[in-house]
């Protein structure tokens, strides 16, 4: 088993920063990807961005692309979500997850391609 826990979520400002955290821990030996998705209220989980823990592979939403940037620190078994100049549709909570070898077999934004899930982080974004 692999736990995952959130944090960072909080209020910001239109055009505001935040930087989200996720912690593993457990048998994390057999991760090979950590994404992030988000859901907002009424509307389905959506992919924002993956890292690969080996190599420097990274993956995200268009919607995200130039705004956001994951990292990682594997001597931490953290994976970081870098979000800049936010926009109030950015507002969701915000999901950390971990993939073992199905990850390969399916695109870095399915959710069938991780098998561990956070609690979340809300992140709401004001106008």
């Amino acid at each position: 088993q692999v736990q995952l826990v959130e944090s960072g979520g909080g209020l910001v400002q239109t055009g505001g920063s935040l930087r989200l955290s996720c912690a593993a821990s457990g048998r994390t030996f057999g991760t090979v990807a950590t994404g992030w998705f988000r859901q907002a209220p009424g509307k389905e989980r959506e992919f924002v961005a993956a890292i690969r823990w080996s190599g420097s592979s990274t993956y995200y939403a268009d919607s995200v692309k130039g705004r956001f940037t994951i990292s990682r620190d594997n001597a931490k078994n953290a994976v970081y979500l870098e979000m800049n100049s936010l926009k109030p549709a950015d507002t969701a909570v915000y999901y950390c997850a971990a993939g073992g070898s199905r990850w390969y077999s399916v695109a870095p934004s399915s959710v069938d391609g991780y098998s561990y899930w956070g609690q979340g982080t809300q992140v709401t974004v004001s106008s």
